[in-house]
């Protein structure tokens, strides 16, 4: 029977980027909006996010090439494929950019009209939001033209069926966004809502820190993917680049 599953997967939050930097001073000077030119699909990363990305692709480069992903797969977002054509640049990969699979299912969770508003920002201009999201928990709260977290996980159902269709057997890398990381946690685990939101509370997934399953033959009728490493910054300390854990600008999904 052909194998489903990669026989390894690893999933990589992009590194810093500018937006991460500038919700950080918003929050800091407790300002309702943060300070972003760009779309949120053109934010690019910080010069600390550069360096992290470096680092964590000597990691890769570290490894025997039949060790490391031969296939790659990240979201359309400048910093995230930013994030991987660097991996790619410092000998991490052996894919060619001109071979990255572009998968806008890997997309940061849109914020709709709570985009680039800090807390402060979100109480003062959407009260009602605000209550909506207690009432119903970060799970649930869709805020209007924006995604629940099972929206995210919906459209994250299809691009798994994508890998296991296309990709079993592979070594498969995903560079995506923090609450991308998660929701894959809690599809490829089968876990409940407050299973991972217990992950999440425990703390915001680092920037370039590492997510890796394995291939396990005996896990399931077929086999199944177990959970090796999560959230692991190892590389980056390593390598003397600062570790940084900031949500992602449109700050409403934490």
């Amino acid at each position: 029977m052909q194998q489903r599953w990669p026989d390894r997967l690893w999933i990589v939050r992009h590194g810093e980027s500018a937006g991460n930097v500038a919700r950080d001073a918003a929050q800091t000077a407790g300002l309702p909006r943060i300070d972003i030119v760009e779309r949120d699909v053109d934010v690019p990363l910080s010069p600390l996010g550069e360096r992290q990305s470096d680092a964590l692709g000597r990691w890769f480069a570290a490894m025997a090439e039949e060790e490391r992903p031969d296939v790659v797969l990240t979201s359309p977002y400048r910093r995230a494929m930013s994030t991987a054509e660097r991996l790619h640049r410092m000998g991490g990969l052996p894919v060619a950019p001109a071979d990255f699979v572009i998968d806008e299912r890997l997309r940061e969770k849109e914020f709709g009209v709570l985009d680039r508003l800090t807390r402060h920002g979100i109480e003062a201009e959407f009260p009602d939001q605000a209550e909506f999201r207690r009432l119903l928990g970060k799970f649930y709260h869709r805020p209007p033209g924006g995604e629940s977290w099972c929206d995210v996980i919906l459209r994250l159902r299809s691009a798994l069926d994508t890998v296991s269709l296309h990709h079993g057997g592979r070594r498969v890398l995903i560079v995506g966004h923090q609450v991308v990381v998660l929701c894959l946690r809690y599809l490829l685990e089968n876990l409940t809502e407050d299973g991972i939101l217990a992950i999440d509370a425990e703390g915001d997934v680092a920037n370039c820190s590492v997510t890796e399953y394995r291939f396990d033959p005996g896990a399931g009728a077929r086999g199944g993917l177990l959970l090796h490493r999560y959230n692991v910054v190892a590389p980056l300390e390593e390598a003397g680049a600062a570790v940084t854990a900031e949500p992602d600008a449109a700050i409403a999904a934490r």
